[in-house]
């Protein structure tokens, strides 16, 4: 099974993301988004704890919810977290349960066939290969439905902040399911920036286990300019390759139309896995991930 071209490698080495088109055929896209649909219409909100997510720091309530422990627990599950417009002060839905949803998460590699089988798969474990993993593992898989009108911004932020080792050797495979353009929220990235910009700052479960927190471990970034970011228009069924350095983001969705897009993370087994990143899989409450291979 073919990897990546040299020049796709060299690509993704010079840039830190590399789109790569058509990886998922037109039947695969459907098949995922209606089974991505029923996931949404059929979840059960009985004893649901309405949590809310959002990926920055700052975010007043919103940021508290990040560290419940329905998201310190998901990491072996399928959980459900609402976007922070879809809830009101009393925490009830402002819109119908489908729509509200900001992303789904985070074992669906695991335990939901329809994305396992687009996950572990022969190409991503060549593409891996590719890039020098040694013992690729696969975690954080996620539903992510960027929804209509209400879809939050994701700021500027470095996927190794979140999933740390020693040396870092997170990359994210990131598939869209729908078209990404400019107007429903599509990824944009600063190219080379994985070169100049360590990571410089953690997000770690708190030392008592009772949730999250931001940890200085070097000099943090200043959000570039606009005008360095390259958007990313992508068509459905395209994987888009993203650095565990690189600066990325995405804006608010204030179209009519989704951006359902799904992303897994791949590490390297033989790189050190930090007990204080805030996903830990049970039962050893560490690193117990999956092997990629098909």
């Amino acid at each position: 099974m073919q990897g990546l071209t040299k020049e796709q490698v060299d690509q993704f080495n010079r840039d830190g993301c590399l789109a790569l088109p058509g990886v998922l055929t037109e039947e695969q896209v459907q098949r995922v988004l209606e089974h991505s649909h029923h996931l949404l219409d059929s979840f059960d909100l009985t004893n649901h704890p309405m949590t809310k997510f959002t990926t920055g720091e700052g975010h007043g309530e919103g940021e508290d919810h990040v560290g419940d422990d329905y998201f310190l627990d998901s990491s072996d599950k399928i959980s459900y977290f609402f976007e922070e417009g879809a809830i009101d002060k009393d925490g009830n839905l402002l819109k119908e349960k489908s729509k509200a949803v900001n992303k789904v998460g985070h074992a669906l590699h695991v335990l939901d066939d329809e994305f396992k089988a687009i996950s572990l798969t022969e190409r991503n474990k060549a593409i891996a290969d590719s890039l020098g993993f040694q013992d690729p593992r696969v975690l954080q898989s996620m539903l992510i439905c960027k929804q209509p009108e209400i879809g939050g911004e994701v700021p500027t932020h470095q996927d190794g902040t979140f999933l740390y080792t020693e040396p870092q050797s997170a990359v994210g495979f990131w598939y869209a399911l729908e078209e990404c353009t400019e107007s429903n929220g599509a990824l944009e990235f600063v190219p080379g920036s994985h070169k100049t910009t360590p990571v410089g700052k953690r997000f770690v479960r708190k030392e008592n286990n009772s949730g999250t927190e931001f940890i200085q471990i070097g000099e943090t970034y200043k959000d570039p300019p606009k005008d360095q970011f390259k958007l990313l228009n992508c068509p459905a069924g395209s994987l888009v390759l993203i650095h565990n350095s690189v600066l990325h983001r995405s804006n608010n969705n204030t179209s009519n139309k989704s951006r359902f897009a799904y992303t897994f993370h791949v590490i390297d087994g033989k790189c050190s896995y930090d007990h204080r990143n805030w996903l830990q899989v049970p039962p050893s409450g560490g690193t117990n991930f999956t092997q990629l291979r098909a």
